[in-house]
């Protein structure tokens, strides 16, 4: 496991510290709608404030083109100030005189928001000008964005070549709990992958397969998985030219001694809509018109036991239609049942992906898991075995 520079290798007292968050949050008209990622980095902003940082915040905001009023992090900037209880001043924009003055005015301890650093497109070319121009604001860079980190660009990981690098709290939190999951995770290991798409999860699967004791695979992606054995899987959602890959990542398994389960029954429709009339089939009796979408009782309980077989868990995606019900049932118990065995110390669970965090919410149970990871991208790279640029640079070399 590399080591990496935190918090606690620099005194920050006096040094003008830029600080990359991700307050890339959803909003309506102006309000935000979930803060979720602005109390996840309100610890690093107030720790490094509350020792006597200067703290200046960098972060992109949506995807626009050139700048854009309504991409500003103004109203981003008001709301962190409300959650933090602190004022946190505002330079509309992120290089150049505005911030150069902005910076200039601060004491020790202030809080600073940058303007969107999307507003100039060279922060997603990493452009070295644009990069220096932002090193000239500090003389630290802090890195608190890991679901920002799999992209190389100037705020996320130009700065780090330009100035002295270290992890913010909740990078350090998520490495920690990525490291305890996969790199040096205690054994025996289960991954739950779900999901629609075999075909956005391929790297993903070839990785784990190498990596883990047991592989759990639900959603859509089990119905190609199904199709490549024979099975009839009716109307379902299945990615019927993806048989071959799925039967090679299944000999990889087998090769990696890696057991593969799969839905041995499934909960199977008619329509695709709210509580419709559904019934559980087994696999040879699937109709022809129907389709499946959830786990059936027989493959809850089989998932149960693996997850009761193993130490740690690594979950990304849900088990079936998980946003209707009741096609969310076999998602719910099984993270139900993953949160019981978290809470009796016998199991380290961490989790990750947007619909993975609403399916935890959904059953209740997110803040049962060991960790829950709000990063979309930059979570799956991370379980695919890629390196991450924005972590990569952090590193002790």
């Amino acid at each position: 496991m590399n080591k990496f520079r935190t918090l606690d290798d620099v005194d920050v007292k006096g040094k003008r510290a830029l600080l990359r968050v991700d307050l890339n949050v959803p909003a309506e008209d102006g309000r935000i709608t979930d803060s979720t990622r602005i109390e996840r980095v309100a610890p690093t902003i107030t720790e490094i404030a509350g020792k006597g940082g200067k703290v200046i915040l960098l972060s992109h905001f949506g995807r626009p083109k050139g700048r854009d009023p309504k991409e500003s992090l103004k109203p981003v900037a008001a709301a962190l100030s409300q959650i933090i209880g602190r004022p946190v001043a505002f330079a509309d924009d992120c290089i150049g005189e505005p911030a150069e003055a902005a910076v200039a005015a601060m004491k020790d301890g202030d809080i600073l928001c940058l303007e969107n650093t999307r507003f100039h497109k060279e922060e997603e070319k990493n452009d070295p000008a644009f990069v220096a121009a932002l090193a000239r604001l500090g003389d630290i860079w802090i890195n608190d964005a890991f679901s920002a980190a799999h992209r190389a660009h100037a705020s996320t990981e130009g700065l780090g070549h330009r100035l002295p690098a270290y992890a913010g709290r909740t990078m350090q939190a998520e490495l920690d709990a990525l490291g305890k999951a996969l790199e040096a995770p205690t054994k025996p290991v289960i991954a739950v992958i779900g999901g629609a798409k075999v075909s956005t999860k391929i790297d993903l699967l070839e990785n784990l397969v190498t990596k883990v004791d047991a592989l759990v695979i639900g959603g859509g992606m089990a119905n190609t998985f199904l199709h490549a054995q024979g099975v009839n899987v009716g109307k379902s959602l299945a990615e019927k030219d993806l048989a071959a890959t799925a039967l090679r990542i299944l000999e990889k398994a087998e090769a990696s001694n890696c057991a593969i389960i799969l839905p041995v029954d499934a909960v199977v429709a008619f329509q695709f809509a709210a509580n419709s009339p559904s019934h559980a089939y087994g696999l040879d009796a699937i109709p022809a018109e129907g389709m499946i979408l959830d786990v059936g009782p027989r493959s809850i309980a089989r998932i149960h036991a693996a997850i009761d077989d193993a130490a740690t868990l690594v979950w990304n995606g849900p088990l079936g239609a998980f946003e209707i019900a009741p096609f969310d049932r076999g998602t719910v118990q099984a993270a139900r049942h993953a949160a019981e065995r978290t809470k009796a110390k016998k199991l380290i669970s961490v989790a990750g992906g947007g619909d993975t965090v609403a399916a935890l919410n959904q059953a209740g149970v997110a803040g049962d898991f060991t960790y829950v990871s709000t990063a979309g991208g930059a979570f799956l790279e991370w379980m695919e075995g890629k390196p991450l640029p924005g972590v990569e640079v952090l590193k002790v070399k």
